[in-house]
């Protein structure tokens, strides 16, 4: 009787042996393979009601879990994990980067018995997971992070909602120009990998062009991105003109009503909220196209959730891994050539444009500027006028 389990066989050889009598019981054990002292509990059960069922052991039956064998287990094995954890506060689930073999063996030296297997079983039952190592610290958070946020995504609610445009800005990572590694692999001809340089050192005849710098717009509405590929210096001139030529090539058409614009952007880099260049050049755009210019920044040290970042950036550098960018051309065409499943479309154009380094604004012409703080945390969040 393979398919049986242990109760369900005792219960049935019992029936077996009381139907026989007591001279075929000793049949009945031999038949079986099971003892003589089992058979006899089981004619017991049989004479006492019992019937076969589902169950493999009888309740109460098998070993006790190591956690009841050995009190203090669990409370021993969080402890350990717990200086080590770190995760959302907003989320139940802990993360932790010790291996269960370590884990397992510390344990051991405080006199517990748990193998890795058993650690593993333990630590998810506890609501841990492993982790690889993340760059996610960026810096102390501010005590209003979460309600610049919430502020943040209300404006930006209800400004898709009144069919106004939402933007997304940033500076991607700058890339050098020529025949260098990128990350990432594609496919090609067996043994005939492309050949690029192997140190990584800027081209000295392209001097201060030897960097290309992609600067992002993201139209939230739209699922689209432009990218205004420089190769001068990454200031705020270049941040606004970049925000210039997206209206002029694509929000103008897109957004033929549009009277207000909003731009959402990290608190740090050329398009930060402390350089007054960017305030002041952003003033210059509004007054040529006649928009409300909004700008709400992310707070410090939270520039991976810019949207631009997931939404735009990650997947311009999946498209061209693996790909050295020889050329402004080239960097062009593979940014442009970028998709998503859920319908993402990019444009890019180089920007010849030479930009100044350093320009000062001085505060008699911060003080001419059409800026008007907001209530809420008006260093973050304010809007320039057109007049």
């Amino acid at each position: 009787m393979p398919h049986l389990g242990e109760r369900q066989r005792r219960v049935v050889t019992g029936a077996m042996a009381e139907a026989l009598g007591r001279g075929g019981q000793a049949f009945v054990a031999g038949a079986s393979g099971v003892s003589t002292s089992t058979l006899s509990k089981a004619v017991r059960e049989v004479r006492a009601g019992a019937e076969p069922w589902d169950r493999q052991r009888a309740e109460g039956g098998g070993d006790r879990p190591a956690v009841d064998k050995q009190p203090g287990l669990l409370e021993a094995l969080d402890e350990l994990v717990h200086p080590g954890t770190r995760g959302s506060p907003m989320s139940p689930l802990r993360w932790t980067l010790k291996s269960t073999y370590q884990l397992a063996r510390e344990l051991a030296g405080q006199g517990f018995k748990a193998s890795a297997e058993l650690v593993r079983r333990l630590l998810h039952q506890m609501g841990y997971s492993l982790q690889a190592p993340a760059k996610q610290n960026e810096g102390a958070g501010h005590p209003d992070r979460d309600a610049q946020f919430e502020y943040l995504n209300r404006l930006a609610s209800e400004r898709l909602a009144a069919g106004d445009p939402v933007i997304s800005v940033d500076t991607k990572k700058k890339e050098l120009i020529g025949p260098y590694a990128n990350g990432g692999a594609e496919w090609q001809p067996a043994g005939e990998p492309q050949r690029v340089s192997v140190h990584d050192f800027a081209d000295r005849a392209l001097g201060e062009f030897a960097k290309a710098i992609p600067y992002g717009v993201y139209d939230v509405a739209n699922n689209a991105g432009w990218v205004n590929v420089g190769d001068s210096a990454d200031t705020a001139e270049f941040a606004v003109e970049s925000i210039r030529r997206w209206w002029n090539t694509l929000g103008r058409d897109r957004f033929p009503t549009a009277t207000r614009l909003l731009i959402t952007a990290d608190a740090g880099g050329s398009n930060g909220y402390r350089p007054r260049a960017w305030k002041w050049f952003l003033a210059q755009l509004a007054a040529e196209t006649g928009l409300e210019i909004t700008i709400v920044h992310y707070p410090p040290g939270t520039s991976k959730w810019n949207k631009i970042e997931h939404r735009l950036f990650s997947f311009i550098s999946m498209n061209w891994r693996g790909r050295p960018l020889t050329d402004i051309a080239t960097i062009i065409e593979l940014i442009a050539s970028t998709t998503t499943q859920t319908g993402l479309t990019v444009q890019a154009a180089y920007d010849p444009g030479w930009y100044q380094r350093g320009i000062k604004i001085t505060n008699t012409q911060m003080e001419q500027l059409p800026l008007c703080p907001h209530h809420w945390h008006g260093e973050w969040n304010y809007t320039i006028t057109p007049n």
